[in-house]
């Protein structure tokens, strides 16, 4: 997606968003906070969009979103059970509706077999419903790629969860 492109669904998110009456936090890890530069990129943001947590280690997650450290030590950082765990424990921390979480291998090093670069899982959590997750396998493309793609998945994350 082109930065025009991005802009143009974090506008369509938050005015969905604000239709609702719903706010948003985000907890990104590979990201490192694309997705809250995005949401906070449109004009008007801050009426949605509460706060965004940059969790990259896993002491932050564990910290900053209560992440228990017996989930990390048994799934890993890259997990669906981790990327859930980020998705509540911003909801709980936020003065926010509902959450969307980012956790992944974006590369170009760091992948295993289990766990290969381009790995990404994804949650999101909204107050009174189920928390969900994604997982997606974008492939050894660039690190750049990777998140971008990471940005246009949790935004449409969202928009699909608002729009439910």
């Amino acid at each position: 997606m082109t930065p025009s492109e991005i802009f143009a669904l974090a506008e369509q998110v938050l005015a969905k968003a604000r239709l609702r009456q719903l706010k948003i936090v985000t907890a990104e890890s590979c990201t490192g906070g694309l997705v809250s530069a995005a949401l906070t990129e449109v004009p008007g943001s801050s009426d949605i969009f509460d706060r965004g947590f940059i969790t990259y280690s896993n002491e932050a997650k564990m910290k900053l979103l209560g992440v228990p450290t017996a989930t990390i030590a048994q799934h890993g950082a890259v997990s669906e059970p981790t990327a859930r765990a980020m998705a509540e424990g911003a909801l709980k921390n936020a003065l926010a509706d509902i959450a969307v979480s980012v956790t992944g291998v974006a590369g170009p090093g760091g992948g295993t077999p289990q766990k290969p670069v381009g790995l990404v899982h994804f949650a999101l959590a909204m107050k009174g419903k189920a928390t969900h997750a994604e997982r997606h396998l974008f492939g050894e493309i660039s690190r750049s790629s990777i998140r971008t793609k990471s940005v246009e998945v949790a935004l449409r994350f969202l928009l699909r969860a608002i729009d439910s």
